[in-house]
C-alpha cells in the first residue's frame, strides 16, 4: 500500500488538436480535515516557535505549499 499523502495527482485528457504543449500531470492538495472527522486525542504538536512558523499547533494539519518546481520536496 502506498504511503498516505494529502497531495493527489490526476492525468487530464490531452487532445491531439490542442495548439499548446500539454500538461500531462496535474497535482492538487487536499486538507487533512477531510480525513480526520474529529480531532483525536494526543495529536503530535509543534513547539510554540515552530507552531508560529507553521501556522498551526498540530503537525497533522500542517500543509506547506510547494511550487511546481519543488515536486521532490513533498511530505518532508
Amino acid at each position: 500500500m502506498k504511503d498516505f499523502t494529502t497531495r493527489k495527482v490526476y492525468y487530464p485528457y490531452v487532445s491531439p488538436f490542442d495548439p499548446c504543449p500539454p500538461i500531462t500531470e496535474k497535482v492538487y492538495s487536499t486538507p487533512a480535515q477531510l480525513y480526520l472527522g474529529f480531532q483525536p486525542e494526543n495529536l503530535q504538536q509543534f513547539t510554540p516557535q515552530e507552531a508560529l512558523y507553521a501556522g498551526t499547533l498540530w503537525k497533522v494539519f500542517y500543509d506547506p505549499y510547494y511550487g511546481w518546481y519543488e515536486k521532490g520536496r513533498e511530505d518532508q
